[in-house]
This record gives C-alpha cells, sequence and structure tokens, in this order.
C-alpha cells in the first residue's frame, strides 16, 4: 500500500483533510473526507472530495496510493479517481459511519465509543482503536487505545472486537507508543 516502504502506523485524523497531489505535476485532485473500510476492518480506499466546480465524491484504492505524508497523498496520476459508482461498505464518517459506535469486546465488555482507528500503511489494516467514555473522562483519564487481535464484528449500533489481553487499555495521555498520527 502507501509506497510500500516500511510500515508507518497512521490514524484516520491525520489522514482527513490532506489534499490529493499529482506527484508529477503537483496537481491537487481534492481532499481527503473519509476512509472506505471493509467489514473485514481493512482500509479499501479513500473517499475524496474533488477540486471542481461541481464538489463530486470519488475514490481512490489503497494500491494507488504512493505515499501519505503530513503535506499529501501522493498519486502517480490523476485517473485513479474513479467516480463514486456505490457507496462503500463502511466509512468512518459518513454513510454506515464507525465513528462514534460503541465498541464492546467479544466477551461483552463495553470498551466506549470509537473516535478514531489506527492502520498499518503497508497493509491497510485496522490493528487499533482510539476510545473515549465522554469529555469529561477524557480529561481525568485520558481516551483509550485497544489493539484488536482479530478482524471486528461490526452489526447496526454496535463494533465487537477481540482485544489483546493485558494491553486492551492504553491512555492516550500516558505512555502513548510512537505513532505517527
Amino acid at each position: 500500500m502507501f509506497g510500500k516502504v516500511g510500515s508507518a502506523l497512521r490514524t484516520f485524523s491525520f489522514i482527513k483533510g490532506l489534499p490529493v497531489i499529482v506527484v508529477h505535476n503537483g496537481e491537487k485532485l481534492g481532499e481527503v473526507i473519509d476512509l472506505c473500510l471493509s467489514g473485514e476492518g481493512e482500509v479499501k480506499g479513500l473517499l475524496v472530495k474533488k477540486s471542481s466546480l461541481i464538489k463530486k465524491r470519488c475514490s481512490l484504492n489503497v494500491e494507488d496510493i504512493l505515499t501519505v505524508d503530513s503535506s499529501g497523498v501522493l498519486v502517480e496520476s490523476s485517473k485513479v479517481l474513479k467516480p463514486l459508482a456505490e457507496p462503500p461498505e463502511y466509512t468512518f464518517e459518513h454513510q454506515d459511519a464507525l465513528s462514534g459506535k460503541m465498541m464492546y469486546s467479544n466477551d461483552g465488555e463495553e470498551l466506549g465509543l470509537l473516535l478514531d482507528v489506527y492502520f498499518l500503511e503497508d497493509l491497510g489494516t485496522i490493528v487499533g482503536y482510539e476510545l473515549t467514555d465522554g469529555f469529561f473522562a477524557d480529561i481525568t483519564d485520558g481516551k483509550r487505545f485497544i489493539h484488536a487481535v482479530d478482524p471486528p464484528a461490526i452489526i447496526k449500533d454496535a463494533i465487537i472486537v477481540n482485544v489483546m489481553k493485558d494491553v486492551n487499555e492504553v491512555s492516550i495521555n500516558d505512555d502513548m507508543p510512537e505513532l505517527s498520527k
């Protein structure tokens, strides 16, 4: 996936709003507005608001992304943006949004509301989730990160994950692992 160089951990919040740029001529094609996700917890692509008079939504497959950094999402050509023929299976914030859904462990423990996802650039696989118990809990206890062992089970109003035992909660405000956000 993204440049096929190493394995950086990214979050949706890092990618959201980045411009999509053609590497050879610097042409800005649009702006990332969402992730396109499969039910198996894979990042299939990006939802892009195309730069034009008419604000069209397009999809960008992960295979067509050269690299992602703080300046933008770099692609080989403008032809990689495809009109959105049908909506993705899931998105993070738009149709069938995962953001804000309650997460449960596979043994029924309520984990919190989903705020962000962490995924490996080179694989496109979601490996962790940033959760909240609410504004005041975030201030006093910090947001939490859980590491998922298997793909999630996504149901109508919730997400069920098999979490890694003994490492299922890390305060985002405390000892957060080195991540590229």
